[in-house]
């Protein structure tokens, strides 16, 4: 049986992956790799409208993976867990290691 903590656990880590689980999201935080940015710069890396972005920029504030500062007008976002690259860095093993496999399956047939 699961304890009351175990399921708290898997609650947050469920809400986390959510908020990472847009193509448009994955792309935001591989942009914020290298440093912080402003929204401007994020909706013209990822080809989006701000306001578009900025949907996706909050929920990603709100579990935790990112944090914004503003300067002047500007709002200014950054990796709050910078860790979270980590689980693309395995998920990205993960994708070469499906490539290999169904490699050599394709060269056995």
């Amino acid at each position: 049986m699961i304890g009351k903590s175990d399921q708290l656990r898997y609650e947050k880590q469920a809400e986390i992956a959510k908020a990472i689980s847009h193509p448009l999201r994955v792309a935001i935080v591989d942009f914020l790799k290298d440093g912080e940015q402003c929204v401007c710069d994020i909706a013209e890396e990822v080809g989006s409208e701000r306001s578009n972005v900025s949907r996706h920029l909050s929920m990603m504030v709100r579990t935790g993976i990112l944090d914004y500062r503003k300067e002047g007008p500007k709002v200014i976002y950054r990796l709050e867990t910078p860790c979270i690259l980590e689980f693309f860095s395995c998920v990205t093993r993960m994708l070469k290691h499906q490539v290999r496999e169904n490699d050599k399956l394709l060269r056995a047939l």
